[in-house]
């Protein structure tokens, strides 16, 4: 009996471990993605042009990655951004994501379409954000 209690219990953390690798992050995020920011940032990530900023090959991204993880947990930039030289000015809702899921939407989308970034966001991280 204990053997397959230590049984379980070793596959139970390494399944919590498999859980934590980048490509099933990703995963989850394109589910995640598909069902929350699809009908504004489009299926190819481009956006509309001139109204909802690209999320493919998209400098802004990359360069103000907190303040991109911030929008996604209270809802939005607050203000004009530049995102590839084309300004945009246009207020994401709040979309009532849990921070493990912003992790997973933000790994997806740091790595598609062009985009690609080594490390993985975690939902620690994401957690300690503030306002």
């Amino acid at each position: 009996m204990r053997f397959i209690t230590l049984t379980i219990l070793l596959l139970a953390t390494t399944i919590s471990a498999q859980d934590e690798t980048l490509s099933n992050s990703i995963e989850r995020g394109k589910l995640l993605y598909e069902d929350f920011c699809v009908r504004c940032h489009m299926p190819d990530g481009k956006g509309q042009k001139d109204i909802i900023p690209p999320i493919a090959k998209s400098d802004f991204l990359f360069k103000h990655m907190e303040e991109s993880i911030k929008a996604l947990k209270f809802g939005g930039i607050d203000g004009e951004i530049i995102v590839n030289g084309v300004k945009y000015n246009s207020r994401m809702e709040k979309m009532g994501l849990y921070d493990d899921e912003i992790a997973d939407i933000m790994n997806y989308t740091l790595n598609s379409w062009g985009n690609k970034y080594d490390k993985i966001i975690k939902e620690d991280y994401v957690k300690s954000l503030k306002k």
